[in-house]
């Protein structure tokens, strides 16, 4: 069993930063791929960055690239996002999720074992 808790969401202002972390405890962190999903209302819960679990393959949704950035540091059992230049449609709740099934990383959701509770993430125009 693996522990995910988000962290960092918040209201924000368009063009502003938000920082999210995903604490992870129980079996060995290190050991799966991270991922970063978000879910705007009334929407289905979409892909938005991966990493795996040696730094070495990171993948992010079109939407974000150049905007946003997926980090994890292995010895501190933690995965990060990094979102700038935040627009009102990047309004949404933030999951993160580990996989086991796919360890270089995924952007299909089913391939992820556990998630988060979700942190809301607000950008007002």
């Amino acid at each position: 069993q693996v522990q995910l808790v988000e962290s960092g969401g918040g209201l924000v202002q368009a063009g502003g930063s938000l920082r999210l972390s995903c604490a992870a405890s129980g079996r060995t962190f290190s050991a799966y791929a991270m991922g970063w999903f978000r879910q705007a209302p009334g929407k289905e819960r979409e892909f938005v960055a991966a990493i795996s679990w040696n730094n070495v393959y990171i993948y992010y949704v079109d939407s974000v690239k150049g905007r946003f950035t997926i980090s994890r540091d292995n010895a501190k059992n933690t995965v990060y996002l990094q979102m700038n230049s935040l627009k009102p449609e990047d309004t949404a709740v933030y999951y993160c999720a580990a996989s086991s099934q796919s360890t270089y990383g995924s952007t299909r959701s089913y391939e992820y074992d556990y998630w988060g509770q979700g942190t809301q993430v607000t950008v007002s125009s």
